[in-house]
């Protein structure tokens, strides 16, 4: 896990922050909401991978 991976999970934050506030005053919150969700998809999309990596870790460790 490196730390371009932080960096992607904190512009994808505030881009997503942005465009909901803009969507929002705009009288758009349905829009808003969708893309608050697609950048919550995307990132849990990049971070399962270390999730499973995680859980198979700990299985290892508690199976010696």
């Amino acid at each position: 896990m490196g730390i371009s991976l932080i960096f992607r999970i904190a512009a994808v934050g505030i881009l997503v922050t942005i465009l909901s506030q803009i969507l929002k005053h705009s009288g758009r919150e349905e829009h808003a909401f969708l893309i608050s969700l697609a950048g919550l998809i995307l990132v849990l999309t990049w971070l399962v991978p270390y999730i499973y990596d995680l859980f198979m870790m700990i299985e290892e460790l508690f199976t010696i």
